[in-house]
């Protein structure tokens, strides 16, 4: 088995899992990515990553909405790399709609990926932490933690649950040198954000630039999007001995957002 440190994170095929999975390769760490995706765009990200960073990187294409998997996945982790050092719930769905007309099923959907989920991995990978006496859990909450916006009433629950999820696991791993904290990004700017500009332009007759500064970025003052690599930045701090009294903290990373 490997002596370096192993992390699995979940929803890592893109955007911001996938830097996350990216930095903490080329940190030195073992690495099993989660998402979906096509298997062989998804089988040559693991081995561009792995031969890249000089790592193992494996893949596990666990559906986080069962619990089942959730463990499952956990556990075939801590069986390949001989524990789970890291553990980053990032994989996420949205789904916008007036609360009387929210499909139950989307409401279902989102609480299972974006919150349950989550507790589900927690529990299946907090025995072995507190055995070794040590682990890092970082939850990839949102500025949807903190404030609401209209219409988002799944998304915002489930976030609003994330970190209360975060607070109690670093409490309860408070004295077995297991940290949980939680990373709160705003607006981050991605090839599915990307891609939703032209159609708003056509839909609104709105330039590129009012886009971009008066719907996408409305609430973030710095009125920029957050990079994924930012994010991926502090999820790697956050696994450094620099963090080891940040427990139970939500860093947000929303350019002012939730500063009002």
């Amino acid at each position: 088995m490997s002596e370096r440190k192993a992390a699995l994170v979940t929803g890592s095929t893109s955007g911001i899992g996938l830097a996350v999975a990216t930095a903490f390769a080329k940190a030195g760490m073992d690495v099993t990515l989660n998402g979906l995706g096509d298997a062989g765009e998804i089988e040559s990200i693991r081995s561009v990553l792995e031969r890249e960073a000089g790592v193992t990187v494996r893949y596990d294409g666990a559906n986080l909405m069962q619990a089942e998997a959730c463990t499952g996945m956990v556990e075939s982790a801590i069986g390949a790399f001989g524990r789970l050092d890291v553990l980053v719930n990032n994989a996420g769905i949205q789904f916008v709609s007036p609360i009387e007309d929210f499909p139950v099923e989307k409401w279902n959907a989102i609480i299972a990926l974006n919150l349950s989920a989550s507790f589900h991995t927690i529990r299946a990978a907090m025995r072995g932490m507190k055995e070794r006496r040590y682990g890092r859990i970082i939850n990839i909450a949102s500025a949807h933690a903190h404030v609401a916006s209209p219409f988002k009433s799944a998304y915002v629950a489930a976030k609003h649950g994330v970190l209360g999820l975060t607070k109690t696991v670093a409490l309860e791993g408070a004295m077995f040198n297991v940290r949980c904290n939680a990373i709160s990004p705003g607006y981050v700017f991605t090839t599915l954000v990307e891609g939703q500009i032209p159609d708003t332009m056509k839909a609104r007759g709105l330039t590129r630039d009012q886009v971009i500064n008066d719907v996408l970025l409305a609430a973030q003052p710095t009125k920029e999007f957050v990079k994924v690599e930012q994010i991926a930045g502090v999820a790697l701090f956050l696994t450094s001995p620099a963090a080891d009294e940040i427990n139970g903290a939500a860093l947000n990373v929303d350019g002012g957002w939730t500063a009002a």
